[in-house]
């Protein structure tokens, strides 16, 4: 209990609203978590998230931090939310990157799911990218290729290479 007020008086722009269970260590590797729930949220950046995990743990200067079997929802001013799941990820508060692997299923406020085994989303550049095979399901559409970039900010997305589009039937008529 004692580490969740310290990880709040140091960060009061960040806010941890659940208990987690105290299987916490606090030495050179840093401190871990179990059973987390964690909001970032800075306006400067324009960028907020909310991180549901299994086990988080902070690096020892509190610069980064690794979580496991997450459920992430990224807010980005002006943009709808979007939800993820995936395996592992990590979090660097100097670079902004947030980096998601494995299994990652997401989807959107506006109907839009994607698919993928990584991707890096810098929330200080408003982007997100990856080099891996992609797919997203639209209302209407299905794309699917390797590599992906996405613009947060002009509300852009491009995919780069091996790329397959189904529009759906009913569209067409």
């Amino acid at each position: 209990m004692l580490a969740l007020v310290a990880i709040y008086l140091t960060n009061p722009d960040k806010e941890v609203t659940q208990e987690p269970s105290i299987e916490e260590t606090v030495s050179k590797e840093g401190l871990k978590l179990k059973d987390i729930h964690y909001t970032h949220d800075n306006p400067e950046k324009g960028f907020k998230w909310i991180l549901d995990a299994k086990e988080v743990k902070y690096s020892e200067d509190r610069s980064s931090v690794t979580f496991h079997d997450f459920k992430l929802r990224l807010e980005p001013e002006k943009n709808p939310w979007f939800k993820l799941t995936g395996k592992k990820g990590t979090y660097s508060e100097q670079s902004g990157d947030i980096n998601l692997w494995e299994n990652l299923k997401g989807f959107s406020e506006n109907g839009y799911k994607f698919f993928s085994d990584h991707i890096l989303i810098n929330e200080k550049a408003g982007h997100a990218k990856t080099d891996k095979p992609v797919k997203i399901v639209g209302p209407f559409f299905s794309v699917e290729g390797k590599g992906l970039f996405v613009d947060f900010k002009k509300k852009t997305v491009k995919i780069f290479s091996n790329v397959t589009t189904t529009i759906k039937k009913e569209v067409l008529i």
